[in-house]
């Protein structure tokens, strides 16, 4: 870059804590730097085990354990939770699993104000970004507002030694995701390229570790901070097509949302490359290749994630739809989002196939 550019790059507050066993060390000791007394835990119902000893071990400081965390963050279950959360007179909460547990405890943060501390158990990257997420009949609606950032992240690699192979390799390529659509958005600044290019080789040099031996803590803990990376990238930035598809795909269709990101990804960047060319320079370096669409879609394969939205519950009656509410509400993107282009991703990705080249032939 030449530094004649103008950017704006903005940083939170936020204190990370990374090493094994610190779900159960280091999450006491950040409730006591915060000044907390009173922590409501919340967790899905799949990684109640692991918060509860989370709660166990902040002992008496822990006023109650909400094990209700769902996808897409259903606004009838965040009215739920902050009731228990002011039944229970609590000053913090901490929020223990995937994206859908730090979703609902960002909800938390959103309506009553109180600080969030998150031990993520996969690799969503949602504890580094002060976006929410709520769905309300069946649209899902997003926000950013500084109070939902968690204060303090634990990160915990022996927290991810139970996360199942499947979910490893989807999680993961959802963390590729957001450092994606960061390199081509309108408010990219120069640390965000790094992160990315960092955070996606880590990644996709992790996740085959991983898929091979699940038991393999140095590869945990790299697809862990890679996630890290490529979480912080989404923080800094604005969202485009590939996130907006998503969004409508899981909280108007109830699609599974890392399994959804691990579809549509190859077919978005691909829809997107050829106005993105600072973008595809810095993937094809982080991947080692010339065509980044192909090697997500091959890593997705080999992998063996879903590659069409079609396994995951979609019917092509459901596809234009789908594109017509994505492109109904303008947001930025390196090309312009019409519901043409956005079915044309959606088709692909539907019938999940390989992506395209940008000239329109296959790669």
């Amino acid at each position: 870059m030449t530094f004649q550019e103008r950017f704006t790059y903005e940083t939170r507050p936020v204190r990370v804590v990374f090493r094994p066993g610190a779900a159960v060390t280091a999450t006491p000791d950040e409730a006591r730097r915060l000044g907390l007394r009173r922590l409501f835990v919340v967790c899905g119902s799949r990684g109640e085990s692991v918060a509860r000893t989370v709660a166990d071990a902040l002992g008496d400081s822990c006023a109650g354990l909400h094990p209700e965390a769902r996808m897409h963050v259903p606004v009838e279950d965040a009215d739920r939770a902050v009731a228990a959360v002011r039944a229970a007179g609590a000053d913090g909460c901490v929020a223990v699993g995937g994206g859908s547990a730090i979703g609902l405890g960002k909800a938390i943060a959103l309506r009553t104000g109180l600080p969030l501390i998150a031990v993520p158990s996969t690799y969503s990257g949602s504890e580094m970004t002060p976006v929410w997420g709520l769905t309300e009949r069946g649209a899902k609606r997003t926000g950013r507002d500084p109070v939902v950032q968690p204060r303090s992240v634990v990160y915990d690699p022996r927290l991810t030694l139970s996360l199942p192979v499947p979910l490893t390799v989807t999680s993961g390529i959802n963390a590729l995701a957001h450092a994606v659509e960061a390199l081509y958005a309108p408010d990219v600044s120069p640390l965000v390229p790094v992160m990315a290019e960092e955070g996606v080789r880590a990644m996709t040099e992790a996740l085959p570790r991983l898929a091979a031996d699940p038991g393999d803590l140095d590869a945990r803990g790299r697809a862990l901070y890679a996630a890290w990376l490529c979480g912080a990238c989404l923080g800094t930035t604005t969202m485009g097509l590939h996130h907006k598809l998503c969004h409508v795909l899981g909280g108007t269709f109830g699609l599974p949302h890392a399994e959804t990101h691990t579809v549509v990804l190859p077919h978005a960047l691909a829809h997107n490359a050829p106005a993105a060319p600072q973008a595809l320079t810095v993937l094809r370096r982080a991947l080692g290749t010339d065509d980044a669409p192909r090697a997500l879609w091959d890593l997705a394969g080999r992998l063996g994630a879903p590659r069409s939205l079609a396994e995951l519950g979609l019917t092509e009656a459901d596809v234009t739809p789908a594109a017509v509410r994505a492109a109904g509400e303008p947001y930025a993107n390196p090309r312009e989002v019409t519901a043409e282009g956005a079915r044309g991703v959606l088709l692909a990705a539907y019938e999940g196939g390989p992506p395209e080249r940008a000239d329109g032939s296959a790669l």
